[in-house]
């Protein structure tokens, strides 16, 4: 996968034949009204982030949203717009070479479909893939990120980790729902069929990292379980904000790379700089050295 270019005419084309305004509903957005089974992680063995002719230097990024049924205006926002924005700035900024994305869907751990995941794609394939997701809208309780973390683990083929030992990057976006932490290993089999013996969710965190840096968006409040999971990489940020997140996920993979806050703060409009800012401070990079 990761063949060919994202262009701005194909948006277009692809905005205007799905009719995608900000002002449509969930249900309108994601017209899917069962989950596609060349999404769900029980029938995929592997996706692969392979350099090409056209992008020899491949950089995973995973965008994760909660579709739980209190998250719906987020996969709207993203939907009809962010995704977009955050692909062409990504390209615009040159804060990655060769991006190629992934879109995953999670919901709570006891959905019909708690777990769907694109392939990793560098063209409208991206956005196609996303609308194709199913939208479950189901309850809020707790959601099904530890299973993202395992696929993530230990279903992909990396070349950016393969030949460069370069990790790739994951952002998961949701509310205060808690991260499922409890019967681990039981729901990774319901959700994906491996057989694990994690224990904790800690343990399944610890190994997704070997593969890629991970975020968390947090919308509309914090979460203080969730926040000492995550500690040092969640942003918590204001449901008024979430038109800023194409920002802030750029800004922070060049803060990861090794970019300091006033550097990357310059290159945005000083309207959204506060925005940005804002979340950005709440991260620390112990791990490349970076204070803020």
């Amino acid at each position: 996968m990761g063949y060919g270019s994202y262009s701005a005419s194909d948006w277009a084309k692809l905005k205007n034949s799905r009719q995608l305004t900000k002002d449509k509903s969930v249900e309108e957005v994601f017209t899917k009204r069962s989950c596609d089974p060349k999404y769900d992680p029980r029938y995929i063995g592997t996706r692969e982030c392979f350099d090409s002719t056209d992008h020899p230097n491949t950089t995973p990024i995973v965008v994760g949203l909660d579709v739980t049924g209190s998250m719906g205006y987020l996969a709207v926002e993203v939907a009809t717009g962010a995704l977009n924005e955050l692909i062409t700035k990504l390209y615009s900024t040159g804060a990655v070479e060769d991006p190629a994305l992934m879109c995953a869907a999670y919901g709570d751990y006891a959905d019909a479909s708690p777990l769907q995941v694109t392939q990793f794609e560098s063209d409208i394939r991206i956005a196609q893939q996303l609308l194709d997701l199913y939208f479950e809208n189901r309850g809020n309780g707790e959601v099904a990120t530890t299973c993202l973390w395992e696929f993530l683990a230990h279903h992909t083929n990396i070349d950016a980790i393969n030949k460069r030992n370069e990790k790739g990057y994951l952002f998961t976006i949701g509310d205060r729902a808690n991260i499922r932490k409890t019967y681990v290993d039981s729901t990774i089999e319901r959700v994906i069929g491996d057989n694990t013996t994690y224990g904790t969710a800690e343990a399944v965190l610890a190994d997704v990292k070997e593969k890629f840096n991970v975020f968390h968006i947090m919308i509309d409040g914090g979460n203080m379980e969730n926040q000492a999971l995550l500690q040092g990489h969640t942003m918590v940020i204001g449901r008024e904000q979430i038109g800023s997140i194409p920002e802030i996920i750029i800004s922070a993979i060049q803060m990861q790379k090794g970019k300091k806050l006033d550097e990357v703060l310059e290159q945005w409009d000083s309207l959204e700089r506060p925005a940005i800012s804002s979340a950005l401070s709440q991260l620390s990079f112990a791990d490349n050295g970076i204070s803020l």
